[in-house]
């Protein structure tokens, strides 16, 4: 959530910077809104200030004897106006929230301007994509050879965007998820957590998911009970550790790190990726969270996109980093690195890793704050997020980067220790 003080002193520049993002703001709309709030808002005050002098006039006009029934008429007609100019300021503030709810954050300035991903800017290339002397196979195709990767069964459990692993696939899918746990615990200094697959609703908005992208979310509806909702990714869970507290300054910076399935209804994604794993309502992911002080955010998203880059590494998988432009950022992101694996079958470079600084956005939704030491007064931290990675999709870039003439699957160097001996699928 934007800083309200920001809407009501730089409301044009506010306005001039959702813009580059393909957002216009109402900027009408939020000044007649702060008009209407002003205006009831010093009504009311000059309406308590004489009822207060009203009440105070009533003792006094006791002790010399008056007849007080006039004045006790006025403050009752006092207290009615001000308890309907009170619900009327209500009001005004809860269609303000629900706006600011719905805005989302001010890029960064180091942000590329730019309306969508032809926009995003290429900072690096790591490794070179690899010539074939066969024809490449995609990953649907390696994997059913065998039954191993069964979309068919799947659907018959489950419906489209789903995936059925066996046998040494699935086993290569679950070395993936020790071997990217395990490297950012022992390595990159991430505290594993283990988190709930189901949240309530304020988790959610707390991150930013509620209220715009409730389409997204597999909502499950309780009678007499809060609603529950699948996480789509395991960054709501990991970041709202900290919603509602006030953090002391030597806890920071903390970082989690946990491997969750995430839920996503694809809701805006018909026709795209249909085939395979590249999109699915139901996927693994290694999630990284980061809650730092406001002056180390940046630096701090530096390297947390380096440590998704080690896992690419250490895989020896090709792949670039772009900088998002402005248009093609997420929601809460102030600025993003996106992380594309090279893809063979497809040739070209799919996104594995979205890398986000949201600075204080999602910590004023969930007011997650620490004690400046300093000043001795709490402030909001600031959150970053990041996959490390997703699971599925290394599990596409593996199958296809390392696919043998007969179909079989080399086994990464570094996953050997994950397969008992397996060197070869296939």
């Amino acid at each position: 959530m934007l800083d309200s003080k920001l809407l009501r002193t730089q409301l044009q520049d506010v306005a001039d910077r959702l813009a580059t993002r393909g957002y216009q703001l109402d900027v009408a709309r939020i000044e007649a809104l702060e008009a209407q709030r002003k205006t009831v808002q010093t009504r009311t005050e000059q309406l308590q200030a004489e009822r207060n002098a009203r009440s105070k006039s009533i003792g006094q006009a006791k002790q010399r004897g008056e007849d007080i029934a006039p004045l006790l008429a006025d403050v009752d007609r006092m207290a009615s106006e001000l308890d309907a100019g009170k619900q009327e300021l209500e009001g005004i503030q809860a269609e303000l929230d629900q706006l600011m709810l719905t805005l989302p954050n001010l890029p960064h300035e180091s942000v590329p301007v730019g309306k969508d991903e032809d926009e995003n800017v290429e900072v690096r290339r790591w490794g070179t994509p690899k010539s074939f002397d066969f024809p490449v196979q995609d990953h649907v195709a390696l994997g059913e050879q065998h039954g191993w990767l069964d979309f068919e069964t799947a659907a018959k459990l489950s419906g489209a965007r789903f995936a059925l692993m066996r046998g040494p696939i699935a086993r290569l899918h679950r070395a993936l998820a020790q071997f990217m746990i395990d490297l950012h615990t022992r390595e990159h200094g991430y505290e594993e957590a283990y988190t709930p697959y189901l949240v309530q609703a304020p988790a959610l908005q707390g991150t930013g998911q509620l209220p715009k992208f409730e389409e997204d979310l597999f909502k499950i509806t309780r009678e007499g009970e809060a609603d529950f909702y699948l996480i789509p990714t395991a960054e709501v869970s990991l970041t709202n550790i900290v919603a509602d507290e006030i953090l002391d300054a030597k806890q920071l910076p903390l970082k989690f790190v946990a491997h969750t399935p995430c839920f996503r209804s694809e809701a805006g994604a018909s026709g795209r990726d249909t085939r395979g794993m590249i999109r699915q309502h139901q996927f693994d992911k290694v999630e990284m969270v980061q809650i730092v002080e406001p002056d180390q955010s940046f630096e701090a998203l530096e390297s947390l996109t380096a440590n998704a880059e080690k896992v690419l590494q250490l895989l020896e998988l090709p792949y670039r980093v772009l900088a998002l432009c402005t248009g093609d950022m997420g929601f809460g992101a102030t600025k993003t690195y996106d992380l594309e694996v090279w893809v063979p079958s497809q040739d070209k470079y799919r996104e594995i890793s979205s890398c986000s600084n949201c600075g204080d956005f999602q910590a004023r939704r969930m007011q997650a704050r620490y004690r400046n030491p300093e000043t001795g007064k709490p402030e909001l931290v600031h959150t970053l997020n990041g996959s490390g990675l997703a699971v599925g999709r290394t599990l596409v870039a593996v199958l296809e980067n390392y696919q043998q003439a007969d179909g079989s699957v080399r086994v990464p160097e570094v996953l050997k220790p994950y397969m008992a001996g397996i060197e070869v699928i296939g």
